[in-house]
């Protein structure tokens, strides 16, 4: 009866580890794309010209952009670091 019970328990046993969970991880990724309404433009005004030579001295224009609004994003090299700078048509820089 004790070599009964004990197969039987080491049977179930062996049985228990073969019927583990199996855990599915997916990773889904989602992109999304902004695409603002600024088209490339050859020159800017000369007040943001000014504006920008005042608060960024040695400051290089790399590239322009204006949107329907007359606001103006300027790429800009300063002492050898890009950045990116808002400023309306008046010279007047922008927080975004």
């Amino acid at each position: 009866m004790k070599k009964l019970i004990l197969s039987a328990a080491i049977l179930l046993g062996g049985l228990s580890m073969q019927a583990g969970n199996t855990v599915l991880t997916t990773t889904t990724v989602n992109t999304i794309n902004y695409q603002d309404d600024y088209k490339e433009v050859d020159a800017v005004p000369a007040a943001i010209k000014k504006s920008l030579d005042e608060a960024y001295p040695g400051v290089k224009l790399d590239k322009a952009y204006v949107n329907s609004k007359k606001e103006y994003k300027i790429e800009v090299t300063v002492r050898g670091e890009k950045s990116i700078v808002y400023t309306d048509a008046a010279g007047t820089i922008l927080k975004k």
